[in-house]
């Protein structure tokens, strides 16, 4: 397992472990005869929804993007990591640009295919978008899902 899963998992554990307090607090304040903090009491019900939703998400994102990228593994199609990098290691932006308009006319010449989205994906990531990148995944992932 590598170290991302494991700290992923970590997370994981230790919201639901906050999320668990929440809910325990939020009985607390549901008992009491003051209104207000019966009030407090369900406004700490609607902190755990939220937030499992919110993890329950992640951790769908993250396993259907590794799938894809197995996917794509198996069949040679992950985009080779040849840029450049600085000697901090970052990736030179300028390097990934360049690269970048590759993979996003590979997505305009054939907008329906999610291995090209998941390429763009990556360009987007290697050239410091994480907001796109993210946003352009959601995208493969629904079109490999026939959304």
């Amino acid at each position: 397992m590598s170290k991302a899963k494991i700290g992923a998992l970590v997370v994981a554990a230790l919201l639901a472990v906050y999320l668990v307090f929440t809910v325990q607090r939020g009985w607390i304040m549901l008992t009491e005869d003051d209104p207000i903090a019966k009030i407090l009491g369900i406004a700490l019900f609607a902190l755990p929804v939220v937030g499992a939703w919110a993890l329950i998400a992640e951790l769908l994102f993250g396993s259907r993007m590794q799938r894809l990228g197995s996917i794509l593994e198996d069949e040679g199609g992950l985009p080779e990591d040849t840029l450049p990098r600085t000697p901090g290691g970052r990736i030179v932006r300028e390097a990934a640009d360049a690269e970048f308009a590759k993979y996003r006319d590979e997505v305009e010449a054939a907008p329906e295919e999610w291995r090209r989205w998941f390429r763009l994906s990556c360009a987007y990531d290697a050239a410091g978008d994480r907001r796109r990148a993210r946003s352009t995944m959601r995208r493969a992932i629904a079109l490999e899902r026939g959304r």
